[in-house]
Formats: C-alpha cells, structure tokens, sequence
C-alpha cells in the first residue's frame, strides 16, 4: 500500500498548491491603498516526509507585501497623488504553476488508480 499512500501524499500537496494558486490568481488585481501591504503570494515549501512516506508541505511563504505601485487616479483606494499598491505576481507566472500543479495532481491520481488495479490482481491471483 506504500504506492498509494506515497501518491495520496502528492495528491493532498498538489491539491494545496492548486488552491494557493487559484487565491493568487484571484487577487491579482486587488487594489490596496498605498499606507498599507499589497496581497501577498502565496506560495508553498514542500518536504520528504520521514521514513520515504511521501510528501507533505511544510509552511506557506508570503510573497512581497511592497508590491507595486500603479497610478489609477479613478480607483477609490488611491492616494493623493492618484496611486494603489497591486500585488508583485505575473499572470502568465501563476498560470505555468497551475498547469504543473494539475498535471501533477493528475499523474498522482494515475498512480492510485494503477495501484488500486495491480492490488486487486493480486487479491485475485491469490484466490486462485
């Protein structure tokens, strides 16, 4: 069972990835006034586990909190000189991280399922 719970392991990992990913790509426009921190990254540190039991995160590190500055006169947050602060992410970035992520949620989910069928062959072999 040590192939499924090694690739249970990369699935819960790849699963905390997708959702960093997915809450950085949500606040990539989030406006903040400019006395203040821009969002921050997300992003995850990863980890063997002891003992070959796969992986598991190990803390979430925060990304820039300086951010940008961006001149939007119109945005109600702006300062007296017409700027916000924006988040220090690229789309483009968190979009390639999430392709990575997905792929490797899926091959993870090929693992059990590969598994899952040489152990029931193996039940069935042993009942023979």
């Amino acid at each position: 069972m040590d192939a499924i719970n090694i690739a249970a392991s990369a699935l819960n990992t790849h699963q905390a990835w997708l959702n960093a990913i997915s809450n950085n790509i949500a606040n990539i426009n989030t406006a903040k006034p400019t006395s203040g921190d821009a969002f921050q990254a997300q992003y995850l540190e990863v980890q063997e586990q002891a003992g070959n039991d796969g992986v598991a995160v190990t803390k979430v590190v925060k990304g820039d909190a300086a951010g940008r500055l961006v001149q939007d006169p119109t945005n109600p947050l702006a300062d007296k000189d017409g700027y916000v602060r924006m988040p220090d992410m690229d789309l483009s970035d968190q979009m390639s991280s999430m392709i990575l992520a997905q792929r490797g949620y899926q091959a993870n989910a090929a693992v059990v399922d590969r598994a899952k069928t040489t152990y029931e062959a193996a039940l069935q072999i042993g009942r023979s």
